[in-house]
C-alpha cells in the first residue's frame, strides 16, 4: 500500500481505520494497474491520470466515491449531490458493511465506464465519456 495512504488509514479512528484498510486492499486489488495517492487530502486511484476511485472521512462515516458512478446503474451507489458530475458513492459505518462481492463489481465497472475527470478544466466543465 501507499506510504500516504497508510498513513491517512491510520490516523482515522479504530472503526474508521479498519474501513480504510479493507478499502484500500480490495480497491488496490480489483485495480492493480491503478496509481494510488492522497488527491485533495484523500486516498485516490487513477487509471491513465483519471481519478477513479477513492475514499474519505465524512461525519457520519467513510465514503467510497466512484467519479463515474453514477452510469454504473448501481441501486447501492447514492448519485452526487450537485447533479452536474457522474460520481455516486457510498457511505460505510463499520468493515462489516463492505460487501466484497458488490465492490469487485463496481471496480470492474470503474475500469469500463469511465468519464473524462483529467481534462474536465481544459473543457470548461463538460465532461466526455471515455469508455
Amino acid at each position: 500500500m501507499n506510504k500516504d495512504i497508510q498513513t491517512y488509514n491510520d490516523s482515522q479512528s479504530i472503526e474508521d481505520k479498519e474501513i480504510c484498510n479493507v478499502l484500500a486492499e480490495e480497491i488496490s486489488r480489483g485495480l492493480p494497474e491503478a496509481e494510488n495517492k492522497i488527491w485533495h487530502a484523500h486516498p485516490v486511484w487513477f487509471l491513465e491520470g483519471n481519478p477513479i476511485t477513492g475514499y474519505s472521512k465524512l461525519k457520519d462515516g467513510i465514503r467510497l466515491m466512484f467519479w463515474s458512478g453514477v452510469t454504473f446503474e448501481e441501486e447501492l451507489l447514492i448519485p452526487g449531490k450537485s447533479g452536474k458530475f457522474k460520481d455516486a458513492s457510498i457511505t460505510y459505518t463499520s468493515a462489516e458493511q463492505i460487501n466484497t462481492k458488490d465492490l469487485k463489481r463496481w471496480l470492474k465497472k470503474s475500469r469500463d465506464i469511465q468519464w473524462d475527470y483529467k481534462n474536465i478544466v481544459k473543457r470548461k466543465g463538460v465532461l466526455e465519456r471515455l469508455k
